[in-house]
């Protein structure tokens, strides 16, 4: 998720391997699009508390920050595909880059001109950016070296992301939660002047930070297209055992299927929890924090993630990794049960503490989904990456039962998520074919 997804790409080499090119440089460089991608993403925790003060919105109503955002990943992936396959690797993440800067540009305009649509929008053209940038980027870092390393090479720009997401929420919640969103009543009550000056600096409290993304992604772009990058071919797509594939499409697959399906249950799980986490938060019957101080604690969430990536290198070296993807979505469930049936301190972290399952499910998830596709691995890639829209649609159904409910249990909603997550780990991961065709 808010990890860099899988490319929807054909396994590719270096026009230059086998060389001693010196690739130090140029990693160094794209690990930083990890990073920049993973912290756009978890910005999002914090504009929707942001946005909601601001109108007056319902949860539901919030949640179409995540649509407009992870929509993109449904509708773009396939373009993006092609507009890679037309201009290369390089000019598409430098593409990325740029149009990522767009949209970051456009909430300058949408402040000022306090328009929740225009927000929306700009959220699409951002998150269109990252979509071209995941499908681009990955395919570098895998022959950025040698290909026995390439392994070690993808964990650390995936430790990368999940810095960007744990760093996003602090640095988020002193840039634009500093400033406390009133009610149309306390603006009402105030002098014109003041009303004036509230609304010049709610205004700025998103525009300024947008902006310094904005020039940060331009001089990212302009240091990618400074570096000379290798040519990147692509190569037959082959079975495991070198022969041809008795299945005419990946969508033949019973196991791919269901992984498609984890992936949706588990991005939209994972981003509906960390969406409602500030607003969690504020409850009294939770911590009655403000937005600022619940603001800081989504980083232990999107942190734990980062520390149990680097256990899970060990422990899904030790164990089948179905089993220990069932255990985590266990662990899940277990929490989110917990912070639903407690109040208070114990409910707070409970629910931060799902981070740390979330950590392996993804790469966990992709990897079982694509074993044994052989030829059909590129079209699989893609029906996987598509499936992040989850992240889109999960997070407004929780936002209506949040409405219908109340925000304390609305967390049934992604609950239910890990419990077909656990289940695909255990059974529904296993390679066996839905239709075989000759």
């Amino acid at each position: 998720m808010a990890g860099s997804a899988p490319v929807a790409a054909p396994v590719v080499r270096s026009s230059s391997e086998g060389t001693n090119t010196n690739y130090l440089a140029p990693l160094s460089v794209l690990t930083t699009l990890f990073f920049m991608w993973g912290f756009l993403t978890c910005l999002n925790d914090i504009i929707i508390p942001h946005l909601k003060g601001i109108f007056e919105l319902n949860y539901a109503q919030a949640m179409m920050i995540q649509f407009a955002f992870f929509a993109a990943y449904f509708v773009m992936s396939l373009p993006s595909g092609a507009i890679v396959k037309k201009v290369g690797y390089k000019t598409g993440i430098i593409i990325g880059l740029l149009v990522a800067a767009l949209g970051c540009f456009l909430f300058y305009p949408a402040a000022g001109a306090r328009s929740y649509a225009m927000f929306l929008g700009a959220l699409f053209v951002l998150a269109s950016g990252i979509t071209l940038l995941q499908v681009a980027a990955n395919p570098f870092v895998a022959v950025l070296g040698k290909p026995e390393t390439a392994s070690s090479r993808l964990t650390l720009t995936q430790a990368f992301n999940s810095l960007g997401t744990t760093i996003a929420p602090a640095i988020g919640s002193f840039l634009i939660l500093s400033t406390a969103v009133k009610s149309k009543l306390e603006i009402a009550q105030m002098s014109p002047t003041a009303a004036d000056a509230y609304r010049l600096a709610e205004a700025a409290s998103v525009q300024k930070p947008y902006l310094g993304l904005t020039g940060a992604l331009v001089l990212l772009a302009v240091a990618i297209a400074a570096f000379k990058l290798p040519k990147i071919e692509g190569s037959e797509d082959v079975t495991a055992a070198g022969s041809p594939s008795t299945h005419k499409s990946a969508w033949s697959y019973r196991h791919l299927v269901l992984g498609a399906v984890a992936i949706f249950v588990y991005v939209g799980g994972e981003v509906a929890i960390g969406s409602f986490l500030v607003n969690y938060f504020k409850e009294p019957a939770i911590g009655g924090l403000t937005e600022s101080a619940g603001a800081k604690l989504v980083s232990f969430y999107w942190g734990g993630a980062m520390v149990g990536r680097f256990i899970g290198t060990l422990t899904l070296r030790m164990f089948k990794p179905g089993k220990v993807l069932a255990l985590h979505a266990i662990g899940s469930v277990a929490f989110i049960a917990l912070s639903m049936a407690t109040s208070g301190s114990l409910a707070l972290y409970s629910i931060l503490a799902v981070g740390l399952f979330n950590s392996i499910m993804f790469p966990t998830i992709f990897t079982l989904a694509i074993d044994g596709l052989g030829k059909h691995t590129g079209q699989a890639s893609g029906i996987l990456c598509m499936a992040i829209v989850g992240g889109a649609l999960i997070p407004v159904l929780q936002g209506f039962v949040a409405d219908a409910i109340g925000i304390h249990h609305c967390f049934i909603v992604a609950l239910l998520c890990y419990v077909y997550i656990a289940w695909y780990g255990a059974k529904g991961s296993s390679p066996v074919a839905a239709r075989a065709s000759a």
